[in-house]
């Protein structure tokens, strides 16, 4: 799933287009005397090769708090210029030079979303809990600068009677709509509550991920040797491993991550185990003690429900669909109700056949939760003769790499090259890093990095981030673009091995880096994704791990290196819509949560509560769980960027249903030329310099159509 790094977090208070950390080319001479005069690294400007890179190899969790302090100050020192500026407001004195703005901070804060997202530690916690607040501060101070939004106020309202050109009218019209949706019109009574609220939330969304990342690392099962019953050499090898590496020498650790919890509870004969180990996952956040979320959570809701209300509205959910594809919550739980009927009906029908194989196996057992995955895959052997483990056997991390760069190449014209070891520098020695350059031209496009594995102090699940974006206001600019997933180490000398699921996030995560690496927008602002829209390119690139070419070349046998059995892959086509139940139902139980939560009275809200109360009014099957439960949604608490917004995965995902079509009709199929010109012309390079729906209907010819997903999920389609 999608990236949250730091400056996405900050952006999602709606301040994208305020604190757009860009560079800045024209900062007063005091300002670069006050960086020079600091000897702290993170406040430097980039050197080295490829536009200057990050001195991640340098980077001090001591130099932290520092350097966002001066790089805050610095920022609102350009605020203040723009804001005070004697001459009358024009889109040059007043937009570019707010998109110029914050160099210093933009910098250091690529530096603090890895400590927080990939090398945390409890020093690091204790300083971004400090930090909060006074990020919270310095967002209110630009959203609320009055002198700014008069200036905004009066190039938007020119703008109205002259527009400008395509992309600067569309950053005029996301700046003032940002500050407007953050109470710029508000009155200095309400500007103050709601600075006020901004600063207790960001406190809380930390409070909230800092408690997760605990329950994560400190709920770890070791095995003896007696139950390991079921898993896979290679699993053991690396639980192994990581039991040393924790200091349990001669045990197996299963880490309280999904890359570690999946594989064992599709896998091990001990049902015991299995439930210990589904229980200490699903009940992050959730265990009664001085990391519970659930008093988070219902603080939380009540502040959003009181800070819309300063703006006029009902719920947070109205205010925050506004500008989302969906435009009002209930289209989006429209889209959901649409689905949710035929994904339970199928639950129905994937625990009956579960039940069947358990009775016949003489299991005397009624499925249970934790039961799911483990008979799931028996069934699947059954029915398709599917084993996962033996298509494992073809998904080896590096070729995978290998697939991707492939579709990047016949896609985008792109051609990934290994950097020169030691050339860029890096956070982690499991990172590694290419140029992309374009194939034909050799030009420069940017770096790729990739941190794969699975650590202490790395949150868990699978992102994307950019460290630069794309921009040509000021000169063309490189992309630097990361992805980072949790598979876990193998033992030395062994290939890393992933489920099909894994395969399909590790390309759906490699799909926002192209989306990064594709841009083409002149200004920042134009950066931001449309939260309902954003998941839709990389949700597409998914459909390439099945194509032929992929499979013929790249998805071949660790050992043998021969490639997939032809039988292996109609089996796995065959089967494409297998489990299709749990997957759908799983992941929509949590987005019509995410939404009711937010459409509910909060006044003394029980959250465990609310959530069991709304499940069973659904009518959730009881055999499995939302795939994020309430008191460890990260999605949703630990910032802002898909509260009531976790729908968007389906409503771009009826999106990415009707392109697949758009290829699979195409003479040349995924791999069509044309169609491949128009896929990075109008659903990649445009980013958020044009509407979302406009620029489906110019690749698509028309909008998108919901019985693509329902064929696409093997789901009835709906009769008209």
């Amino acid at each position: 799933m999608k990236k949250h790094n730091f400056s996405t977090h900050i952006k999602t208070l709606g301040l994208c287009a305020l604190i757009s950390f860009t560079a800045c080319k024209e900062e007063s001479q005091q300002q670069n005397d006050d960086v020079a005069m600091s000897d702290n690294i993170l406040l430097q400007e980039w050197t080295g090769p490829y536009q200057g890179v990050p001195a991640f190899d340098k980077m001090k969790v001591e130099d932290i708090k520092e350097a966002m302090e001066i790089g805050m100050e610095l920022g609102l020192k350009d605020i203040e210029a723009i804001a005070n500026n004697p001459e009358p407001p024009t889109f040059e004195n007043t937009i570019v030079a707010m998109e110029r703005s914050a160099e210093e901070l933009d910098r250091v804060t690529r530096y603090y979303g890895i400590f927080s997202s990939n090398v945390s530690s409890p020093e690091f916690r204790a300083i971004q809990a400090e930090l909060a607040p006074k990020l919270s501060d310095y967002q209110s101070k630009i959203s609320q600068n009055e002198k700014l939004f008069q200036r905004i106020k009066a190039v938007y309202d020119a703008s109205q009677k002259t527009p400008l050109g395509d992309q600067e009218q569309r950053v005029v019209d996301l700046t003032y709509k940002q500050f407007e949706m953050n109470g710029a019109n508000l009155d200095a009574a309400k500007k103050a509550r709601y600075a006020e609220i901004n600063k207790e939330l960001s406190s809380l969304y930390t409070k909230f991920s800092n408690n997760v990342l605990h329950d994560e690392e400190n709920y770890v099962t070791y095995l003896n040797k007696d139950q390991l019953g079921g898993l896979s050499d290679g699993f053991i090898k690396s639980a192994a491993k990581i039991a040393t590496d924790k200091g349990h020498e001669g045990k197996y650790a299963i880490t309280n991550t999904r890359s570690s919890m999946d594989p064992f509870l599709t896998y091990s004969t001990n049902r015991e185990l299995r439930k210990q180990v589904w229980e200490n996952y699903y009940s992050r956040g959730d265990n009664g003690d001085e990391y519970d979320n659930n008093q988070i959570i219902a603080e939380i809701l009540k502040l959003r429900k009181e800070r819309v209300a300063l703006l006029g509205y009902d719920n947070y959910a109205e205010w925050r669909l506004q500008d989302r594809m969906a435009k009002t919550p209930e289209n989006a739980m429209d889209l959901m109700l649409k689905v949710w009927p035929a994904a339970t009906a199928r639950v129905k029908e994937e625990v009956a056949d579960m039940q069947a194989v358990a009775n016949e196996n003489g299991d005397n057992i009624t499925i249970e939760p934790w039961d799911y995955r483990y008979y799931a895959e028996k069934v699947r052997k059954k029915k398709y003769d599917l084993d996962s483990d033996e298509v494992k056997q073809y998904l080896q991390l590096d070729k995978l790499t290998e697939a991707m760069f492939f579709v990047a190449g016949e896609l985008f014209n792109y051609k990934f090259t290994p950097v020169e070891e030691g050339s860029v520098p890096v956070f982690n020695e499991d990172v590694n890093v290419w140029e992309v350059t374009d194939k034909d031209s050799g030009k420069h496009i940017g770096l790729w990095y990739l941190d794969p594995f699975a650590r202490e102090g790395k949150r868990s699940g699978a992102w994307a981030t950019t460290y630069r974006s794309y921009t040509s206001f000021d000169g063309e600019t490189n992309v630097l673009a990361s992805n980072n997933s949790n598979f876990v180490k193998p033992a030395p000398g062994e290939a890393v091995l992933v489920s099909w699921d894994d395969a399909t996030t590790f390309f759906h995560e490699f799909g926002h880096a192209l989306h990064f690496f594709a841009a083409d927008v002149k200004y920042p602002t134009l950066q931001g994704g449309v939260r309902d829209y954003t998941e839709f390119q990389s949700q597409l690139l998914e459909r390439w791990l099945s194509t032929d070419k992929v499979i013929n070349q790249f998805l071949v046998h660790h050992e043998t290196g021969k490639p997939m059995p032809a039988e292996l892959v109609e089996k796995i086509k065959k089967a494409s819509t297998f489990n299709q139940g749990f997957g759908t139902t799983e992941y929509l139980a949590s987005a019509l949560i995410d939404m009711k939560l937010h459409l509910a009275d909060p006044t003394n809200i029980d959250i465990d509560k609310f959530e069991r109360e709304t499940l069973d009014e659904l009518g959730m099957p009881k055999e499995l769980p939302m795939r994020h439960r309430t008191p460890h949604f990260g999605h949703v608490f630990s910032g802002e960027g898909y509260a009531t917004a976790y729908y968007g995965y389906m409503w771009a995902d009826v999106l990415t249903s009707d392109a697949s079509e758009a290829f699979a009709e195409a003479p040349g199929g995924f791999y069509d030329e044309a169609v491949a010109e128009k896929l990075v012309k109008y659903l990649f390079a445009p980013r958020n310099a044009m509407d979302p729906a406009e620029a489906y209907r110019l690749f698509r010819g028309r909008d998108a159509k919901i019985e693509a997903l329902m064929r696409d999920r093997g789901f009835p389609v709906p009769q008209n």
